[in-house]
């Protein structure tokens, strides 16, 4: 069964930080897909914050500017979204995503709640 799981999140005072990580079961070939991590809040559509490709080449969201930092693990089959400095308006559901070619797939979600 392929799928994707998301922890890490919770609440976090402003200014503070949090690393979320995405576990691919054993039915993905984890090296193989580029992976991104994407949030999404109500009312607004999902956006992309990261991305690492197989190379290790990495991409951010303007919004980002040095604050986050996205990395992977091929052996662990887990990718990671290291989050510093975090605002109130990073609240979020962050979701992660692999992709390899036309195979897609998506994380459940998990829940960042940045807030004093």
């Amino acid at each position: 069964q392929e799928r994707l799981v998301e922890s890490g999140g919770g609440l976090v005072q402003p200014g503070g930080s949090l690393r979320l990580s995405c576990e691919a079961s054993a039915g993905i070939t984890f090296r193989l897909y580029d992976m991104s991590w994407y949030r999404q809040v109500p009312g607004k559509e999902r956006e992309s914050v990261a991305s690492i490709r197989v190379s290790g080449d990495t991409t951010y969201g303007d919004f980002v500017k040095g604050r986050f930092t996205i990395s992977r693990d091929d052996e662990k089959k887990v990718g990671y979204l290291q989050m510093d400095s975090l605002k109130s308006e990073d609240t979020a559901t962050y979701y992660c995503k692999v992709q390899y070619f036309f195979r897609v797939y998506w994380g459940q979600g998990t829940q960042v709640t940045v807030s004093s």
